[in-house]
């Protein structure tokens, strides 16, 4: 059996690799400033301080993503509410990347065939948290491996990839990112 401490290091290992992995690949147009971020739990997470992210982020500099920051627990409260939210349907989905949408974005998830929803705000009730409300909304019938969340502006667009591990879910993201990259060009 595993200790709680060696899982938490595993934890970050694992989460740190696809970070690296995700700076050297992830197209700039991803990143925005609403919360571009990737979170990775331990098993039987309860709360923020069980979920590992990177503190700042992902940020743009010269046309280049990096990592604001090193991979924490605690690091992102808005993307651990997120997988949080969505382990309370598939505790197995202990992964999940934030990117900025747009609409090229959700085509190629689309041609990606991967199990997509998207969030209807006119449906949420206005007394619950849109994020809360609309990841548990997506989640009722299973998680999918993607959640389009159109915002209320489209500076507020967001995706939320997810997945068992980081391997899975920064996959998924390169993909997303290298037919982006070559729609660009």
């Amino acid at each position: 059996m595993i200790s709680p401490e060696q899982q938490r290091n595993d934890v970050l290992a694992q989460l740190s690799r696809a970070v690296t992995h995700l700076t050297e690949s992830l197209a700039p147009v991803l990143v925005s400033g609403a919360g571009t971020n990737i979170g990775y739990a331990i098993r039987g997470a309860r709360d923020t301080s069980d979920v590992a992210s990177v503190a700042g982020g992902f940020t743009v500099q010269n046309n280049t993503v990096q990592a604001a920051g090193s991979c924490e627990f605690g690091a992102d409260t808005e993307m651990a509410k997120v997988l949080l939210t969505a382990m309370k349907f598939n505790p197995d989905v202990r992964c999940a990347a934030t990117l900025h949408y747009t609409k090229e974005a959700g085509s190629i998830l689309e041609d990606m065939f991967l199990e997509c929803c998207t969030i209807d705000h006119r449906l949420q009730p206005s007394s619950i948290s849109s994020m809360d409300w609309g990841v548990a909304a997506c989640c009722k019938k299973g998680v999918p491996e993607v959640i389009v969340d159109p915002g209320t502006t489209e500076s507020l667009a967001k995706v939320h990839l997810f997945g068992e591990n980081p391997t899975v879910v920064a996959g998924n993201t390169i993909m997303l990112s290298n037919r982006i990259i070559r729609i660009e060009l």
